[in-house]
């Protein structure tokens, strides 16, 4: 994913799950500053205070769980520190790791970030595979080895996942001759991201006025893209982007869509793009659970219910989230106890009851909380189960220490050219120099 969309996300998303509760993915938390307006991290009133590390709204404090550890523990008072975008967050977070100094006691990790942690800094970081009641087989097995090292360690835990669907406008559709069914929309691409970029074909002769098939040139690569098996680099942890041909064959077939003007000339989560949702401009967009949220923050009213989520063409995830444990911190034994039991699967189904934010415990998934699950967009629309089921065949796929570098290349500096007039290979050739350039420094 790009490096700054699904921090940006969840610094502006609004409620999404509208029968379960409050906003998801909604930030609203100033840099460097914690809940209580202090920066300290030790005893309050006799209790050991335990201080989490944050970027954007990860939703625990919003689903009242700190309240209910809280509780559970009352020698324990857990206080945020959180910084809104992760832009910010993660050099910092670099920079203490590197220093071994100024760290939380827990620290999040942007899952785009979590190669880099566990390549260069895993010495800093507790083994949380040890800690009593953490069992690897509550985690999809893809998502416990992003955070685990080659020697075993497991330095982070996973807290959600971005499972990939096409949300699309059901009324968009129907005025555009296509079916409306989400059973039969799916099947119009299933298996193949080709047959995606036909729909949009078909789309574009009965296309309602002043109206595209998609939203962005970006948005459509970056889901392609994360349906391969391997991407940016190789398991060997090798830089291939540029001689692996899926990346190559996925950049033209976004560039194909936008030559043919079947996706926005918008590049995602700039004020431009925010203004074509609010406007009902497009009729698709490539969609983790995360982005109905997005979705009814920026949307009219009268976009409410109108939207579906039918299966993406090939299984992929968008997204996602690690908490770790500092070997340095104050209080690292009651942290691993707050880790563990944060992203245990009742907790990670509560999460996702009041947030949106989907578990990376598949436990979860035959849960009320799931299988119940509602949105204001897509009304009565299952998209608990629908997301459930692309996550069980979400690709593990290598992810490399600059795989936001790279991915923001393709996307900022590479298909969006696309869209201004750059032929597909002008735009690849300067995606390449920003990003090898970038990689150099």
């Amino acid at each position: 994913m790009r490096a700054r969309t699904r921090t940006a996300t969840r610094a502006v998303a609004l409620a999404a799950v509208a029968t379960l509760g409050a906003g998801l993915l909604a930030g609203c938390a100033d840099d460097g500053k914690n809940s209580s307006g202090s920066s300290d991290g030790g005893s309050s009133n006799g209790k050991t205070t335990i201080t989490m590390g944050l970027f954007g709204t990860m939703g625990f404090k919003e689903a009242g769980l700190y309240t209910e550890y809280e509780k559970l523990h009352p020698n324990i008072k857990i206080q945020e520190n959180v910084t809104e975008r992760n832009e910010n967050y993660y050099p910092a977070l670099v920079n203490h790791l590197t220093t071994n100094s100024g760290l939380m006691d827990v620290q999040a990790v942007e899952v785009g970030n979590i190669a880099e942690v566990v390549n260069t800094q895993a010495a800093k970081l507790e083994d949380l595979s040890k800690v009593s009641g953490v069992n690897k087989s509550d985690w999809l097995d893809w998502k416990w080895q992003q955070a685990t090292t080659q020697d075993g360690q497991t330095i982070g835990l996973g807290t959600d996942i971005g499972p990939m669907g096409i949300c699309y406008r059901k009324d968009l559709f129907q005025k555009a001759g296509l079916p409306s069914d989400r059973e039969a929309v799916g099947k119009l691409w299933a298996g193949d991201w080709n047959k995606l970029v036909g729909v949009g074909e078909q789309y574009k002769k009965k296309a309602p006025n002043g109206t595209v098939f998609m939203d962005s040139p970006g948005g459509l690569l970056s889901a392609i893209l994360g349906s391969e098996k391997t991407k940016f680099y190789d398991s060997s942890g090798k830089v291939v982007y540029k001689t692996n041909p899926a990346v190559r064959a996925d950049f033209n077939l976004a560039a194909k869509a936008a030559q043919e003007g079947l996706v926005q000339a918008q590049t995602q989560f700039q004020p431009a793009w925010d203004q074509t949702i609010a406007n009902s401009k497009f009729a698709a967009i490539s969609c983790p659970p995360w982005m109905l949220g997005y979705l009814k923050a920026k949307s009219g009213k009268d976009a409410v219910g109108k939207w579906d989520v039918a299966a993406a063409p090939k299984a992929g995830n968008w997204g996602g989230s690690f908490l770790t444990v500092p070997k340095s911190g104050k209080h690292v034994k009651e942290a691993e106890q707050l880790v563990a039991w944060l992203t245990a699967p009742k907790q990670q189904a509560k999460l996702f009851a009041v947030q949106g934010s989907f578990p990376s415990a598949p436990a979860v998934y035959d849960m009320p909380a799931v299988q119940n699950a509602k949105n204001a967009m897509t009304g009565d629309s299952p998209i608990g189960q629908i997301f459930a089921e692309a996550a069980k065949s979400i690709p593990l796929q290598p992810i490399g220490p600059k795989d936001q570098i790279i991915s923001a290349g393709l996307g900022d500096n590479g298909i969006v050219l696309v869209t201004k007039g750059k032929s597909p290979e002008e735009a690849w050739k300067t995606a390449v120099k920003t990003i090898d350039n970038n990689l150099e420094k």
